[in-house]
This record gives C-alpha cells, structure tokens and sequence, in this order.
C-alpha cells in the first residue's frame, strides 16, 4: 500500500504529560485537531477530552498541587511572545494580558496561592523575575537583573525560588532568591562553561541537576540542603538527558543517553542501585513526571516506528503502558523505517555518527537530513517527513556533525566560531561515505531547518558539485545580519558559538552563504515563517534575491502565520507536499 505525504503528516503527537492533583489524571499537549492543545486523559488510560480550543499553539500545561486547575502558556502565529493562563474549571484566565511581552513560565508555590515567571517587559534583552497571587491581580518584580533569567522551582516551604540564568547556549548560573528579603546567593560559580539543567528541589530542600561541569559529560549532581558543595552521583561516561526527583525524595528518575537512545531508570539516592523500565521498545524518552503519591512515572515516548505518546510506569506493578493513542494517520506501524547507526570519518580523521534509513529499493537517491541547534542532535524519534521521504523511495542519513551533543562537551565545540566550516566538511565526508558504500544511487540532496538550513546553504556554497539539491528552513544566510536581526535576548546566546560581530566581522562574513551565493549550482527550496522571532524572514528573502538575480533555480515559500518552524497541520500540508513535490524533479 502506498500513501501520500498527506497521510505521513495526518500522524499526531500527544506528549508535555502532567498528574493532575488528585493523581486520577494526566494532562498533556496534542495536536489531535492539528493545532497544539491542552487535554486530560484518565491516568489509568481512555479517552482524552480537549481541555483548550484555541486557533494557535498550546507551548505548555503545568498541573497545581492540590486542585486542577492548570496554568498554560500559549503564543500567537509562532512568534514566542508566551502568554500564561489559568484554566479553572472551563474558564480561562489571561494571567498575563500583554502580547507584545514574552513570559516563561517557572513554578506554582507550594500551596498554589502564587505563580513565579519572568518576562521582558523592561527590556528585549532582559528577563526579570516575578510573583503574581493566583487569587488576584497583584503583582510584583522580584529580582530585576540583566541577562535571561529563568524560574527552575519553587522551594517546599515556599520561601526561595531556584533560578538560573542563561550566559550562553552551552554556559548558565543557578541562584537562590529569598522571596522576602530579596538576597541571592550563587550556587554554581564556575571557570569556563558549565550547564546546570534539569535543577529542582527535593522535599529536604536539597537542590538535584544535571552538569558538565569539570567534565566531559552532563552527570546526577546535588547540592545537599545548605550545602554549598555540588556532590556527583553519577560517573562521567555518558550524558543523562532527563531527571525528576520523586515525591519523597528518595529516588529520582533517569534517562541515561545510549547511542542516542534513552534508558529509563529509577535510582535510589542513598546508594547507586538502579531500577530499569520493564519492556519499552528502543526509543527517545522526555518529559518525566511523577505522580502525587510516587507511586507512577509518566513520560513522553517515541521511536523511529513510534509517533509521540504519553507513557506511564506503574512501580508496583513493575509495568509500563502507553496511555494515549495519538493517530498514526491509518498507516500500519510496521510501514515505518528503523535506521541504522553507521559511522563514517571526517576530513581530519574525526568519527562521525548518524542514523540511516534505508527505502526498500535499490541505489535510492538520498536526502541527508540536517538538525539544527547546532546544540542538539539526531536521534531515533518519529518523523513524518523522514518517514515519507523513505517510503517514496529515498535514502535519509541523519547525521550527528561536529558541534552536536550527546558525545561530550569536546566534540560539542568542535564547531565553535572560527571552526564552522569544519562541521560544513564533515556534510561532505557524508556524502563521500555515501556514494563509496555501494548501498545508494549517486544523487544527493540536503536539507535542514534552523541552524541545519544553514548548514544546507553552506553545504550548497562550500561543495557545490556535491548536491543536486537542497530545501532549506528557517536557516541563516548571513551571519552578520542574523546577529543584528535575531530576538534581542538570543544575541548574547549565540555570540559565543558564531562569533562576535565586531572582533570577528571578518569571520562572520566569510563563513555567511549569502557571500558565496554564486557558487550555488543545485536547485533550492526555501520554507519560511513570517513570525520568526529567531532567524527572521529577511533571512530567507537574501538568499532567494541573490539567486533569483542570478537566474538560479529557487522557489520560495513563506507562511503567514508561523514562526521559527511549521506547526500548524494546515501549513504543513501545504509545505510538505511541497518538498515532496520539488525532491521528486531533481533526485
């Protein structure tokens, strides 16, 4: 049986799960109406009820401690100017009634009465810290504070909010505030760059995260309560990507990197014994929550086969089941492809990793598959587009470059400013490896989004006879532009991976495709949101300028009422098919 792309992306998500207080609940995001919204579903499983009807994207929803109302963030068209609600009952409450602000939720007090959250209302740049009474409209800053501070937890006598502040896209601080007198202290002060993710507090106050600090690797730290000293539970062999500290603090779970796929674990925090989830497929594992009592772990699953869900694990019953069903758009599971890891050598010897997919044809064209960040990686998770793409008859490698995580902070800054073009080389190592192994036609396209549609641009300037052709999204075609044009409290972030526009003005315009853009040989699609608050429009319209006064081929496509990426189902039936459309004329 053959499907158009249609049905591929007819497939839902359903994922963000959250017990609501009396623990008979789960809440979560889906797209079952193609729009991101709020549903509940019974912890037990059955069937979800919609929870918001809104025309643009629910980003979040975070349960209360002991009822169920909710608070929920949601932007407009894309352009990450989050507001926050509250949803008590069937009413809605705009708790931050300002669009043209952005606000990041942070935490509910311990006896629900007040939310903590930052925003940028003094500065485009700059995100204070506030707490609004939940029962009321008061309101009041405070820590006002340069720099991106976001609200990691609120502490359970409810007197100190964890926060960390954002110095760079691999490089943060955490503090604790005293909410009454206003008085910080730094928790993790530190040489050099350092991640602090995942901090929360423990009943006993002791604060729980996962670092890379003097290490190679992000490990389990704490802080023990009043402690100054971050004491490493676990060894520097390997990233853990997700933790939660269980209700009585007497456990956390874990989800342990393996070749990019998650191992969940539940660990005893007095010793190092580890508890293993019983029969999850192979598959990427987020967004763990515990229930009230302790006794169920909810989290987010999907695999290459496996469309994004909402799973529990039952602790007393040592079982694991997946609770909601989003929709496979009618296409058996078995249709799905399951990649290969393969490793190819770089230019200078470097090993690099990806996932390939392999069509059930012979000598398929390709399309190398992008990420973006450049501060993430692939990974085995669903793809409607990857997924199609395979069951029309290509090839994807999904490669895991120079500069990506999940192999040590080392191979992470492999890229870093003056080494850019590096991970650019190792595209083309890629497609050496691939017409040397025999197993793929010679035909080639690249293709990305964000960071990875520059990464196509470059690709398509840098090694013009490599690719016959690319799709880029929302990718960079300046750097200099970009730096200049780019959400003001992003430019800080990114300074330190691409360089610094005035020491390194230089750089920065050799390494920017829109200065190459005469070398391009292959035909390319370009997809653009017209609310991109990151890599704005006038990104996209460079580089199709440049190309269309040069005569190449280039069709363009951007979309109203998106942002950094294509969300809705309606615009990504429009897109998609697109792609599918323009790969057909020249692989």
């Amino acid at each position: 049986m053959r499907y158009d792309f249609a049905r591929f992306l007819n497939t839902r998500n359903a994922y963000g799960p959250s017990f609501t207080a009396d623990g008979r609940g789960i809440t979560f995001v889906s797209d079952i109406t193609g729009v991101p919204q709020l549903w509940s579903v019974p912890a037990v499983g059955g069937w979800p009820d919609q929870l918001t009807f809104a025309a643009d994207r629910v980003t979040a929803g975070h349960a209360m401690h002991h009822d169920n109302t909710l608070v929920f963030g949601m932007d407009t068209g894309g352009n990450e100017r989050e507001q926050l609600y509250l949803l008590r009952g069937g009413d809605v409450l705009d708790l931050t009634p300002d669009p043209g602000v952005m606000h990041n939720f942070g935490a509910i007090s311990p006896d629900d009465r007040r939310l903590a959250y930052t925003d940028n209302r003094r500065h485009p740049a700059y995100f204070d810290v506030y707490a609004r009474d939940l029962d009321g409209a008061s309101e009041r800053c405070v820590l006002q504070q340069e720099g991106s501070n976001f609200v990691a937890d609120w502490s359970p006598n409810g007197d100190t909010l964890l926060l960390s502040r954002l110095t760079g896209s691999l490089d943060n601080q955490l503090f604790l505030l005293d909410i009454s007198s206003g008085d910080v202290a730094h928790l993790t002060p530190h040489e050099g760059l350092a991640v602090y993710q995942a901090a929360q507090f423990a009943p006993d106050g002791a604060v729980y995260l996962l670092s890379d600090q003097d290490s190679e690797y992000r490990r389990l730290a704490r802080f023990p309560s009043g402690s100054p000293d971050l004491e490493w539970m676990t060894a520097d062999v390997g990233d853990v990507d997700a933790l939660r500290v269980s209700p009585d603090g007497r456990s956390v779970a874990l989800v342990h990197n393996e070749n990019g796929y998650g191992r969940l674990v539940i660990r005893d925090v007095a010793g190092s014994q580890e508890r293993e989830a019983p029969g999850l497929p192979r598959g990427v594992i987020t967004e763990l929550m515990w229930s009230p009592d302790g006794d169920t772990l909810t989290f987010t699953f999907t695999s290459p086969a496996d469309n994004m869900n909402v799973w529990t694990w039952h602790l007393e019953g040592d079982t694991c089941r997946q609770i909601t069903w989003a929709s496979r758009g009618g296409i058996p599971r078995n249709t799905f492809a399951v990649p290969e890891l393969v490793r190819y050598q770089s230019f200078d010897g470097l090993e690099i990793s990806g996932f390939l997919y392999m069509p059930e044809v012979e000598r398929p064209p390709v399309v190398v598959h992008v990420h973006g960040g450049p501060e993430a990686r692939a990974q085995p998770l669903f793809s409607p587009v990857i997924q199609y793409f395979v069951h029309r008859g290509y090839a994807v490698l999904a490669p895991n470059v120079r500069g990506s995580t999940g192999y040590g902070r080392t191979f992470t800054h492999l890229d870093d400013v003056e080494k850019r073009m590096d991970s650019v080389a190792d595209l083309k190592a890629a497609a050496d490896w691939l017409r040397a192994c025999g197993c793929v036609g010679d035909r080639i396209a690249v293709m990305g989004g964000s960071y990875g549609g520059f990464m196509v641009l470059a690709a398509l300037t840098a090694y013009p006879d490599e690719w016959a052709a690319g799709v880029d999204i929302v990718g960079i075609a300046n750097f200099e532009s970009f730096l200049r044009n780019t959400g003001a409290y992003r430019r800080a972030w990114r300074i330190p991976e691409y360089g610094d526009p005035e020491k390194d003005a230089g750089l920065l315009r050799s390494i920017s495709p829109i200065n190459h853009v005469d070398r391009i040989r292959a035909p390319l699609m370009v997809i653009h949101g017209d609310n991109d608050p990151r890599v704005p429009l006038s990104e996209a319209e460079q580089i199709v300028q440049a190309l269309v006064a040069r005569g190449q081929p280039v069709e363009f496509l951007h979309v109203a009422d998106e942002g950094h990426g294509i969300i809705k189902l309606a615009n990504k039936l429009q897109a998609y098919p697109a792609v599918g459309s323009f790969l057909d004329r020249f692989l």
